[in-house]
C-alpha cells in the first residue's frame, strides 16, 4: 500500500524522475560517442537507439508535471563516468533498474491519487525501463568472465 501523497509531492517526485531522464538522455548519447573497442558498432547502435524513449519519457514528464500545476526541472541528475564498454553498461544497468522501480512506485502514487491516466503511463514506462534493463543484461552476458 502506498504512502499517503499530496499533488504537490507527486509533482515533486515526477520532476525527480524528470531529471534522471534528462540524465539518461545525456547519458546514453555520450556513451554512444566515447564506446570503443570491438563491439563499439553494435553498442553505439544499442546506445543510440534507446535516446528517443528516455526522450519520449522526459517529454511526457514534462508535460504531466506542467498540467499538474508544477515547473519542469531543467537540470539533470550527474552521469555516472564510465569509461569501458562494460562500465558503460553496468551504468546504465543500474539506471534502468532504479528507473523501473521508481515508475512502479510513481504509479502506485498515481493511483493513490485516483489519476488513472498517469498511473497507468508510469506502468508502460516502468515496462519500458524493465525491457531496457533485460536487453542490457543480455549484452553484458558477455564480459561475465571478465
Amino acid at each position: 500500500m502506498p504512502a499517503n501523497i499530496t499533488q504537490d509531492q507527486l509533482v515533486d517526485a515526477l520532476n525527480e524522475d524528470l531529471a534522471f531522464e534528462l540524465s539518461s538522455m545525456i547519458q546514453y548519447l555520450t556513451y554512444a560517442a566515447k564506446v570503443s573497442g570491438p563491439s563499439r558498432p553494435e553498442l553505439k547502435t544499442f546506445f543510440e537507439a534507446e535516446i528517443p524513449d528516455e526522450t519520449g519519457h522526459a517529454q511526457y514528464l514534462a508535460g504531466k508535471i506542467v498540467a499538474l500545476g508544477g515547473e519542469p526541472t531543467t537540470t539533470p541528475k550527474p552521469v555516472a563516468r564510465a569509461v569501458s564498454a562494460k562500465e558503460m553498461l553496468q551504468a546504465i544497468l543500474a539506471a534502468e533498474t532504479d528507473a523501473h522501480d521508481r515508475y512502479a512506485k510513481r504509479s502506485a502514487q498515481a493511483e493513490a491519487l485516483g489519476m488513472k491516466g498517469l498511473q497507468v503511463q508510469l506502468e508502460d514506462m516502468a515496462r519500458d525501463e524493465s525491457e531496457h534493463r533485460d536487453e542490457t543484461l543480455r549484452i553484458l552476458r558477455r564480459w561475465e568472465d571478465d
